[in-house]
């Protein structure tokens, strides 16, 4: 969608949207034939809203791409993720509230384990608790690079901010993660000559952080993903006219939220059923709500399929309290799939369900990815999916004379 041609059709309207968005949600089988973790959750609340709505799959990027969580949201956020790349050590910053300069450079850091001949075992660290990260943080912010300002900032869990700030850096780097075990953390390249600085910086820090943390067993080790620097992209409300708000507790979502300009909202705890007190809490303030459901990927990453399930059916008992605001339309999807079976993000397309009181309902009383095959939405990019909502929310004038 070209964004200066909707520019011209969006017109205000007093109608509300929720983005209902369970990251990961797509799955696959654990055997030949059998349900995906959506289709085996009992979700008796989504699949009556699923036969009055339309269904369909979602491609976060394109067919076949298997996209990590920037890309997947912002193609679910209306934005072509090819266009408008992120990079998730941006993301992190600003979720914390990191006050992240225009020529800074940061990324996304994870505490991983390696064993005694330096391979990865555990590229999460365990999940360590928060506590233990801000114990290891201190540990890191000794390390003083000659020529830069280095700053290290806990997130949550095993992950944390790396932020470079100083002149002549480029974000043109890549990453440490090999994104598998039984191989060692990769040195930090440049990809252009602008950054061979950077790479250079990087590289310095990883190593003094590896001899700092070598008795810190599981978090032994550190890994760096996501250079960037902060990108220009046009707001939520300059594109879609829209009051949007961010209901999320992990960093990183609320940090892509407040990068297109959406106002996130404070959640009094971590439960699911936190996030939808807020959203009953602040309905009255905004036109557009993205919820974010962080823990159907945890599970999916962590290749528990039972605990996935158990997520996806903690969200269908909260249905109702969302569908007693009596929004003008309802989107339930994923930013991606993350298939227990794989432990890991995939390519699948994602289930979609819309819901309005202009929509189309194709009668389809369950809501699964086999379910949503066969919907009238069809397979559709995600960036599709903001049009079809705006116009169902009377957002979207005629177009022509």
């Amino acid at each position: 969608m070209d964004f200066d041609f909707l520019k011209d059709v969006v017109t205000p309207a007093q109608t509300k949207i929720v983005l209902l968005v369970m990251d990961g949600l797509g799955g696959l089988p654990l055997e030949p034939g059998g349900k995906t973790e959506l289709e085996t959750a009992h979700t008796p609340n989504l699949d009556a809203l699923a036969a009055r709505s339309a269904l369909g799959l979602a491609d976060p990027v394109a067919p076949g791409i298997t996209p990590c969580s920037g890309p997947g949201h912002l193609g679910i956020f209306g934005y072509d993720p090819m266009r408008y790349e992120i990079g998730r050590g941006v993301l992190e910053a600003l979720g914390i509230d990191f006050d992240l300069g225009p020529k800074d450079v940061a990324a996304r850091g994870n505490f991983a384990t390696v064993d005694a001949a330096g391979l990865l075992t555990d590229r999460r660290a365990g999940r360590i608790p928060t506590e233990v990260n801000r114990e290891l943080v201190q540990v890191l912010r000794t390390i003083k690079i000659p020529g830069v300002q280095i700053f290290v900032e806990t997130v949550k869990e095993h992950r944390f901010v790396f932020v470079m700030r100083g002149a002549g850096l480029g974000d043109a780097l890549t990453e440490t993660d090999p994104q598998r075990l039984g191989v060692p953390p990769l040195p930090v390249k440049a990809l252009d000559a602008k950054s061979r600085k950077a790479a250079k910086l990087v590289n310095q820090f990883v190593a003094q952080a590896r001899k700092l943390l070598a008795d810190k067993h599981p978090a032994n080790a550190i890994l760096l993903r996501g250079f960037a620097k902060y990108p220009a992209i046009p707001s939520y409300e300059e594109v879609f006219g829209l009051r949007a708000a961010a209901i999320a507790v992990y960093p990183m979502y609320r940090g892509l939220a407040k990068l297109l300009g959406m106002t996130t909202l404070k959640v009094d705890g971590e439960a699911i059923a936190d996030e939808f007190t807020t959203l009953e809490k602040h309905w009255n303030d905004f036109d557009f709500f993205y919820v974010h459901i962080k823990k159907t990927d945890s599970a999916g990453e962590d290749g528990d399929f039972a605990r996935k399930v158990h997520v996806i059916e903690e969200v269908d008992a909260q249905m109702p309290r969302l569908l007693a605001l009596n929004p003008d339309v309802v989107i339930v999807t994923a930013d991606h799939s993350t298939p227990a079976l794989l432990k890991s993000h995939s390519w699948h397309p994602v289930p979609v369900l819309l819901h309005s009181k202009f929509v189309r309902a194709d009668g389809i009383a369950e809501f699964g990815e086999r379910a949503c095959a066969r919907g009238s939405l069809g397979r559709l990019r995600a960036q599709e999916l903001m049009p079809i909502a705006l116009a169902n929310a009377q957002r979207l004038t005629k177009f022509g004379a």
